[in-house]
């Protein structure tokens, strides 16, 4: 090729980039200022400049740069499969195909993905390589995480673009939780420890929607009902947690139990949406008069103001246009009690 001047490219090559940022920030500043995608991004920018005027040290700034990285390619990547259902499942990577655990979690795998749900693992050996062979390669996700050991992609995932490798426990763990419509526990070391209580905890305290989160051992297996056990003596006869808080998790000794449980729970139920000091409950079908009714005696303890009320979505719910036809139950929840949230959703589909 003729290059009539080393000097020209060079300066091109440096020049486009540097181009092409100016112009997106630009386009970026211009958006209309009611477009709120481009004020939070516009927000995400001036974040960004004030963390180059704190002079951080070179480490933090790093931590953030492959903070947001990871997000961002995480989001791309699960963007695609946003109306399919998901369950995350955790275990231990040290778990052998003889197991009697193994097999189950690649049996649940198999039947929850035959019923539309996809599945999300660490990616690793173990349950998580269990759970990925019963779901197939086509209905798996793999987030895995940057470790000296035992942590490498296993054969069904690997490869594939549905596995994502993170070097940060936290932006890792989003994901499964974000992505998530479902929790399924196996047994596990101090990982599936971990991540399970972090799952307890996001749901007791509401900073996560109500999702079902079942523990799954296999007959003949304790280690769940040691658990419990130990959650019922230490915590919960100590006050540390409430009993409503027990309603949480459910125990169970088989897939068909494990997959029944998670249908049950969205048997009426949809999701939730706060908006101010509302909570909309969107319902896949309705209730009657009598039976709304019958829920102020249930559960106005829930109540921090006014009734429960049966109705359409509320107009800041207008943006979610595929939900506009679902029944709604909107009341003003005191946020006190997720245990006692959950109890309604059962009650809801047990009607």
């Amino acid at each position: 090729m003729n290059v009539p001047s080393k000097l020209q490219p060079t300066r091109q090559r440096s020049m486009r980039p540097k181009d092409e940022v100016l112009q997106q920030i630009s386009a970026l500043l211009d958006a209309p200022e009611d477009d709120l995608h481009a004020a939070l991004m516009k927000e995400l920018l001036a974040c960004l400049l004030k963390l180059h005027d704190s002079r951080l040290d070179l480490l933090d700034v790093k931590i953030v740069n492959r903070a947001v990285k990871e997000l961002r390619h995480a989001f791309s990547v699960f963007r695609d499969y946003r109306d399919r259902y998901k369950v995350s499942i955790f275990g231990s990577a040290r778990t052998l195909p003889d197991d009697p655990n193994y097999q189950l979690a690649h049996r649940f795998a198999q039947a929850i993905v035959q019923e539309g749900f996809m599945v999300i693992t660490g990616g690793a050996d173990g349950i998580m390589r269990a759970a990925q062979e019963g779901a197939g390669r086509e209905h798996s996700f793999g987030v895995n995480i940057m470790l000296p050991f035992e942590q490498g992609p296993n054969t069904t995932i690997a490869d594939d673009p549905k596995l994502i490798t993170f070097k940060y426990f936290f932006t890792r763990k989003l994901m499964f939780q974000k992505e998530a419509n479902a929790i399924a526990l196996f047994p596990g070391g101090f990982g599936t420890h971990d991540e399970g209580f972090e799952i307890l905890t996001l749901a007791q305290t509401g900073k996560s929607d109500p999702q079902p989160i079942v523990c799954l051992q296999a007959p003949g297996c304790d280690y769940w009902n040691d658990w419990k056990a130990f959650i019922t003596k230490q915590l919960l006869e100590r006050n540390l947690i409430n009993e409503e808080d027990l309603t949480l998790f459910t125990i169970v000794h088989s897939a068909e139990e494990a997959v029944t449980h998670i249908l049950r729970f969205y048997r009426r139920y949809h999701s939730i949406r706060y908006v101010g000091r509302q909570l909309a409950m969107r319902l896949q079908t309705s209730i009657s008069a009598e039976q709304l009714a019958c829920l102020e005696q249930q559960f106005g303890d829930l109540l921090a103001g006014g009734r429960f009320e049966l109705r359409g979505p509320l107009e800041e719910e207008m943006d979610e246009p595929a939900l506009r036809n679902l029944p709604r139950l909107v009341f003003h929840f005191n946020r006190r009690s997720a245990g006692r949230l959950r109890q309604l959703i059962d009650h809801l589909n047990k009607l």
